[in-house]
């Protein structure tokens, strides 16, 4: 893989290289992984945890529409 890099970001890496003692690679890999992280992961906090909770442990039953997709969806892939 080859980068283009702004001088500026450049030294940042390089720095980050002369004080961690990782490679750029290594540096880049770590970077993804936390992106990747960020992505996958869901936070919740205050209000927004309680409702999840509260879902997950006295889930609503489920509605004539939801019931009835879910047949229709049995009938068609089995």
């Amino acid at each position: 893989m080859e980068l283009r890099l702004t001088p500026s970001r450049k030294a940042i890496i390089q720095k980050a290289m002369a004080i961690s003692g990782q490679t750029a690679a290594d540096i880049a890999y770590e970077g993804a992984c936390h992106v990747l992280q960020q992505h996958e992961q869901m936070a919740l906090r205050g209000a927004n945890r309680d409702a999840f909770l509260d879902a997950v442990l006295d889930p609503p039953k489920p509605t004539k529409k939801l019931v009835d997709a879910l047949r229709l969806h049995q009938e068609v892939f089995g």
